[in-house]
């Protein structure tokens, strides 16, 4: 039979094989070559005579192809720039140890001849090189020329000028070299290094020539400003690369060093005058970034810099504003710069520089958001303080009512006019467009913050600011209630005979419920703080949401459904409390919430709705378990009542299941309630679960005759049998093992009658159990009188038997094994 791989090794076999056929196709090529070049020399003429005529009757030999050449590690050109840079940087090294070092050794006019020949050479030296198309050597050699320059420079303060100051020479010298440079880069204009050279050493003249004089922090700010926009200018318009490189790196270097200090000097600014001068200086860096952002060729770069420009101009505007207003409003001074960048339209900028002020102006909102929320989370996050000082007065106005655990946070009086801001811009700004619906959401969020931290803010009375809290819970409520539904459907041609897609929440609905939820969860909070709010508050909820779960048809019915029940759980338990009731008569009370969910869950059409309506339920009967769990009685009622809920709950066709719930708790409750009586007795136990399970199996064995008897009547024997088992074991009375042993019996010879499996082995078993339980003081006493070498000696006989036994099977096995071994 042919034995054919798996995928990979065949694979991996044809791999190989056209492998060694590439290799054997490159030796046959090598050997045609070799003998093509033997062909063209034998028709060539022979010579007369010679050494050469002999060698051409020579017979061929067959030989080896000739070895690759070995390839060069380096390249020529690599070599060439090696060399010349090394050379260049030799002789730089030189001619500075001759500055330094040997420059005292000549006089004055030897000196000056000296430098100005070395200068002068290496300055000349590149034309005769670009000439003779030694271009790599010549830049070389002019960079010799630049740093000689530098040289003379130095060794002309040293001698000449001795008493001008450093840093004001420095500041001169930089700017003749770099006027020089760009000089005699321009002259020569196949010289690379010049150019960006000079461009380099621009960017010192100015800023020394500041720190020389002794210039202000403004000053020098200015220096740095005025560089990085020269630098913008080269960088803009200058077509070669090299220049443009180095105009880019001095632009965003000093830019971004100006733009630090003068962001520091505006909010270390005390007075308008100095946040003013601070102020233009920002201006001039926005300038600045703006420009380029207007010139940029790129459109991801204009996009970044005007982003960078509209910042700073929020920046630039804000700190003005800061000088002369409160520390209140500090952010909402920032923020309205940052709004007023929407302002700038029109199609007289590019593209690109409005989606970036667009974007600056919606980082500015989002940082003043930001700003107000650690406010907002105090007011949410506060009420929760209340569940330990339940009922202890009602606070004076909203920021005490808030301000229970946590402190309030200073300078936050504006946030809501912030919230509300940020709001407004959003509705406004989207009015259209694909994400109308979002934004539209998060303007209903910030709304909805604004609304909760304006009584706090204020300081407004307690009773005012829960009905503030009211009206705001109604009116998310009314808006997801009232909101437009999105529909999920496909425009094909091949989707149109479909029915339409059922509607779905939009993102206006879910942050309507969302914050509605919130809301009410927060009012909830804050009435824990007097009796009748808490009484109040909680029954209104309740009745709220139930009329929207109600009202309306949609997702939003479930929520509700499930709001209305927490709510009148809250209430059932506050409403005792108030009445002074002990935690297990308020249980009862609470029951009424699962009866309410399991008789509305069966009225409800809606799958989800009855969910929720059940899940929350299911709570409800957990919360009234807890609170009766310390009296064992009460407990036990409870358990009851909540299995007849379940019970009537599995009524329904489709929660059949929920029958198992059902038994549980009755058994439950049974168990309870004698554990309460202080019964000991394990049947007492486990015949109320046994009898109901083996009435369980018979109506099944009745119904399907196929079920097993372990599956119908197993479960309901063990339950009573293996306890009562294990305490007659202990029992040293007689009636318990007397009545164990009869009803085993019993299930034996019904076992035996209806040819039941489980009913014999459990019965059986039972039986054999109790009566060696029985007889087990007979045989101790029987095993008394036998004497020591009976135990060993019927242990060797059981042992000596089961070796012949597993000797028999070991035969049987192995004639097994010979018969198929003799099979094809």
């Amino acid at each position: 039979m042919t034995n054919i791989p798996p995928p990979a090794e065949e694979l991996r076999i044809l791999d190989h094989e056209l492998r060694q056929l590439d290799a054997r196709r490159a030796q046959l090529l090598a050997r045609r070559s070799w003998l093509l070049g033997v062909l063209r020399s034998a028709e060539a003429p022979a010579p007369a005579w010679g050494p050469a005529r002999a060698s051409a009757q020579t017979p061929a030999i067959w030989a080896a192809p000739a070895p690759h050449p070995r390839r060069p590690e380096a390249t020529a050109p690599g070599v060439q720039n090696v060399l010349l840079v090394l050379g260049g940087v030799l002789l730089t090294v030189a001619a500075i140890a001759f500055t330094l070092v040997s420059w005292g050794h000549l006089g004055i006019a030897g000196r000056a001849a000296v430098l100005g020949a070395v200068t002068f050479a290496a300055l000349a030296a590149p034309v005769p090189l670009l000439k003779r198309g030694l271009r790599s050597t010549a830049e070389s050699v002019a960079g010799l020329g630049l740093v000689l320059t530098v040289l003379d420079a130095y060794a002309l303060h040293e001698v000449a000028l001795p008493e001008v100051d450093g840093t004001g020479y420095a500041a001169a010298a930089t700017a003749l070299l770099a006027v020089l440079w760009a000089a005699y880069g321009r002259s020569l204009g196949a010289l690379r290094l010049p150019l960006p050279a000079a461009m380099a050493t621009a960017q010192l003249p100015l800023l020394l020539w500041m720190v020389a004089v002794d210039a202000g922090h403004h000053t020098i700010t200015a220096a740095l400003l005025v560089t990085a926009a020269f630098d913008t200018v080269v960088a803009l318009s200058v077509p070669l690369r090299s220049v443009r490189v180095v105009a880019t790196v001095g632009a965003y270097g000093t830019g971004v060093w100006g733009l630090l200090a003068a962001g520091w000097l505006s909010w270390e600014a005390t007075g308008p005058s100095a946040a003013t001068r601070a102020a233009a200086l920002l201006a001039l860096a926005a300038a600045i970034a703006l420009g380029a952002a207007w010139r940029a060729p790129a459109a991801q770069v204009a996009s970044g810099l005007a982003l960078t420009g509209g910042l700073i101009t929020v920046a630039a505007a804000g700190g003005v504003l800061r000088s002369v207003l409160p520390d209140a409003w500090t952010v909402p001074g920032y923020l309205l710069c940052g709004i007023a960048l929407l302002a700038v339209r029109g199609t007289w900028l590019p593209e690109s520089v409005r989606r970036g002020l667009r974007w600056s102006s919606a980082g500015v909102q989002a940082l003043a958001v930001a700003w107000a929320l650690p406010l907002v989370t105090v007011v949410l996050v506060g009420p929760a303080g209340w569940a330990e000082r339940v009922w202890s007065g009602a606070p004076s106005d909203a920021r005490d009512a808030v301000t229970v655990s946590t402190p309030w946070p200073s300078n936050t009086e504006t946030a809501p006019l912030v919230l509300a801001a940020v709001a407004a811009v959003l509705v406004l700004t989207f009015r259209g467009g694909p994400h109308r619906s979002v934004a539209l959401s998060g303007a209903l969020g910030l709304a909805w913050a604004a609304v909760l931290v304006l009584p706090a803010t204020l300081q407004l009375p307690y009773l005012a600011v829960l009905l503030t809290l009211g009206v705001t819970t109604v009116a998310t409520l009314t808006a997801a209630a009232y909101s437009r539904h999105a529909r999920v459907s496909d425009d094909g041609p091949a989707r149109r005979t479909e029915p339409p897609a059922r509607p779905r929440p939009s993102p206006i609905t879910l942050t309507a419920l969302g914050l509605a939820l919130l809301t009410s969860l927060h009012l909830a909070g804050l009435s824990l703080a007097a009796e009748a709010a808490t009484l109040a508050v909680l029954g209104s909820l309740t009745a709220l949401f139930a009329a929207v779960a109600a009202w309306q048809k949609h997702e939003i019915r479930a929520v509700s459904a499930a709001a209305s029940l927490a709510y009148a759980t809250a209430l059932a338990c506050a409403t005792g409390a108030s009445l002074d009731w002990r935690p297990h008569h308020i249980a009862l009370l609470v029951l009424l919430v699962p009866a309410s969910a399991a008789l509305l869950a069966a009225r409800l059409k809606d799958s989800t709705s009855t969910l929720s309506v059940e899940i929350t339920g299911a709570v409800a009967a957990l919360v009234a378990i807890d609170l009766a769990v310390m009296e064992p009685p009460v407990l036990a009622l409870v358990l009851a009542l909540c299995g007849v809920i379940a019970a009537g709950t599995a009524v329904r066709p489709d929660r059949r299941q929920v029958c198992y719930a059902a038994a549980a708790l009755f058994v439950l409750a049974t168990w309870v309630r004698l554990a309460s009586w202080e019964v000991g007795s394990p049947e007492a136990y486990t015949l109320p679960v046994t009898v109901p399970a083996l009435v369980v199996g018979f109506v099944r064995r009745r119904r399907d005759p196929g079920t097993s008897s372990w599956t119908a009547y197993g479960p309901g024997l063990s339950v009573t049998l293996l306890p009562s088992l294990l305490a007659a074991w202990g029992d040293l009375d007689w009636p318990r093992p007397l009545l164990l042993g009869s009803a085993a019996l019993l299930v034996t010879l019904v076992g035996a009658r209806q040819r039941l499996q489980a009913l014999l082995v459990l019965g059986g078993g039972t039986l054999a159990l109790v009566a060696l339980h029985e007889l087990a003081p007979y045989i101790a006493q029987a095993m008394g009188a036998v004497p020591r070498w009976v135990p060993p000696a019927l242990a060797g006989l059981l042992l000596l038997a089961l070796g012949a036994t597993y000797e028999q099977r070991l035969r049987d096995a192995r004639r097994v094994r010979d018969v198929l071994g003799r099979m094809h």
